[in-house]
């Protein structure tokens, strides 16, 4: 059976007249030439597409929109009703509109698995969104389609699960048809363990763009085909301004290569047109590596500009926004001295990315009944991995805001951060089922934030519940001159993480902690009154021990007297990663507790009942 490409059409409400060259040459007039053959049928037909790019271009262009032989044809991917599952596709999506708002929509219909936005040359933004069951999708579909948001209406489609629509042969390891380039890098496509995607992105003066493309696009396609790379020019992106960026997805050999080809063909257009006397190397990177590229004392980048005889400089820190977490990495010298420290430099960049993903992978063992696959994309602004005395610059969860506009750029690079540190790799996780078990935890807050949380008319607060999947309430001052509010959240804990992990990227976003400050908020839990020596243990053992494993304070007040439910309360003190794993590990020790009196009492029931 032939595999049903990713980016095959389905054209629809054709009049019979209609012929395979009429079809043709109307795509050609629109500038969407048809590479393969057009199977045609009576009153429908098929064409593909080399890429997904290509395939919404059409789907905008002409579904709903153009008349042949007086018929208004419909053009959408082609998916079978039995392959409808749970991947859909929304197009139409406001430049402007922030991700907060589109994660509360998508979650009133169902737990998103994974958003992965589309890099496409419309003015509008496109998403592919995977819910956990098809059912979910359906209801999406149903709800969203022609959803009205300003003026503008989202356009939703089904678009091939290639889980459903071609299992692999089990004699076979690799999946025909779809390279890792159509799939891309995001952390619902084919992540290797083995080869970790890391781009080399740059920053290109928009003078140079035209002559890096060149004359239809030859120079670009010489380019990708002598390093065996994928070259993204965001040339669409932030109409007018100076530089756009360049991502470039090939081995680190053929990433260096691409640059070194890159830098040529603008020292060559600078020469010719006396704009400049020489190009400097721009490299961005996100803002959670640059720390160990620099290194102690500025050993790493010194040594660096030693060896290739470059000047390097790196944007400050007042240049990031929650929308831009890169760093502008500038090398000033010969294009030979730029291309010899661009190997140099991303490979210092290589080996942090990857130690954070170790790091990470090892951090699953640490929150026992979490499902961290499944909770879609981290948090703004909360740290990912906790902070040990030998780790230094852990990395930040990056915010997913893939529509909004910086004052530079627009993020194209979403996509790309969104894998680096947005949603967790696909299979890093151990996939466990915890028990939906509703919790309660007090998180207390700066009470200048509570506006924050709040939002306008109530907006953010509801919009974090829905997202969430959990109940968020504010608990009223203890006093006028209170400095902390109490934010009670009840939910399962993947709700209590995505929850929790709002705010604490919501206290840094809106600057209620110094920008080199880490947030740290003190929860409150609580344990049966009998669980708590545990908790405590041996000479306060225990404590001690979760307070090295999860650098997080972690305080059981004596002489508490137990509440209505013989339950005490547990303070944890950290920042998020912290305060979450010491949450998650002391409500294991509690069920460990519980499961031993209820075996206790089991066998004193039956040892009663022998007698």
């Amino acid at each position: 059976m032939r595999r049903r490409r990713m980016n095959q059409l389905y054209i629809g409400n054709l009049s019979p007249a209609a012929t395979a060259q009429d079809l043709r040459q109307l795509f050609g007039e629109r500038q969407l030439p048809l590479p393969g053959q057009v199977l045609l049928k009576s009153g429908y037909a098929f064409v593909d597409y080399p890429d997904q790019n290509w395939a919404i271009r059409a789907i905008e262009t002409l579904s709903g929109k153009v008349e042949l032989h007086g018929k208004v044809m419909e053009v959408d991917y082609s998916v079978p009703k039995k392959l409808r599952s749970r991947k859909i596709q929304i197009r139409n999506i406001p430049p402007h509109l922030q991700w907060e708002v589109l994660d509360g929509l998508l979650a009133q219909y169902g737990t998103v698995e994974n958003v992965e936005q589309v890099n496409t040359d419309t003015e509008t933004a496109v998403v592919n969104v995977t819910y956990a069951t098809k059912e979910e999708a359906k209801v999406a579909i149903e709800k969203l389609s022609d959803h009205q948001f300003e003026s503008y209406s989202f356009k939703i489609s089904y678009i091939p699960d290639e889980e459903v629509s071609s299992p692999p042969p089990p004699q076979r390891s690799r999946r025909g048809g779809h390279s890792s380039r159509e799939r891309g890098s995001s952390p619902g496509g084919s992540w290797q363990p083995k080869q970790l995607d890391f781009p080399l992105r740059m920053l290109v003066p928009t003078q140079f763009v035209g002559a890096i493309i060149g004359k239809e696009g030859l120079t670009i396609k010489n380019l990708t085909k002598q390093t065996q790379s994928k070259v993204d020019i965001h040339r669409k992106e932030n109409a007018g301004a100076a530089e756009k960026p360049i991502t470039i997805h090939a081995t680190p050999e053929g990433c260096s290569e691409a640059c070194r080809m890159i830098l040529d063909i603008m020292q060559k257009e600078a020469d010719e047109t006396k704009s400049a006397e020489e190009v400097p190397l721009k490299i961005l990177a996100h803002n959670s590596l640059v720390g160990r590229l620099i290194g102690k004392e500025g050993r790493n980048l010194k040594k660096i500009e030693q060896d290739t005889g470059t000047k390097i400089t790196i944007s400050p820190l007042q240049d990031l926004t929650i929308y831009n977490l890169e760093r502008t990495i500038t090398v000033k010298g010969s294009t030979e001295a730029c291309s010899n420290a661009e190997v140099e430099i991303m490979k210092k960049l290589r080996e942090a990315y990857e130690n954070d993903v170790v790091a990470v992978n090892q951090q699953a063992n640490l929150i026992p009944g979490l499902n961290l696959s499944a909770l879609g994309i981290f948090s703004t602004g909360l740290s990912m991995l906790p902070s040990t005395p030998g780790a230094r610059g852990a990395a930040a969860a990056t915010p997913y805001h893939p529509f909004a506009q910086s004052g530079r750029r627009r993020t194209g690079s979403s996509a790309y951060l969104s894998s680096l540190y947005g949603a967790p790799p696909a299979g890093a996780f151990p996939h466990q089922h915890p028990l939906p078990e509703q919790e309660v935890v007090n998180l207390f807050i700066p009470t200048q934030a509570v506006g924050a949380i709040i939002g306008k008319k109530g907006q953010h607060i509801k919009q974090l519940a829905r997202f969430a999947g959990a109940s968020i309430k504010i608990a009223p001052a203890e006093g006028p001159d209170a400095s902390e509010r109490m934010v009670i959240i009840t939910g399962p804990p993947e709700a209590q993480f995505k929850a929790q992990g709002r705010i604490f990227g919501k206290l840094k976003e809106e600057n209620f902690f110094n920008p080199k400050e880490e947030v740290k908020l003190e929860a409150h839990i609580k344990v049966p009154s009998f669980a708590a020596g545990r908790v405590i243990g041996k000479g306060g053992k225990m404590v001690n021990e979760l307070q090295n494993l999860t650098s997080a304070e972690v305080i059981v007040p004596r002489d508490q007297t137990p509440d209505e439910n013989e339950e005490v309360v547990v303070k944890i003190i950290g920042h998020f990663f912290a305060s979450q794993t010491a949450q998650r590990k002391i409500r294991e020790i509690v069920q460990q507790v519980k499961q031993q009196e209820h075996k206790h009492a089991q066998g004193a029931a039956a040892s009663q009942h022998s007698k």
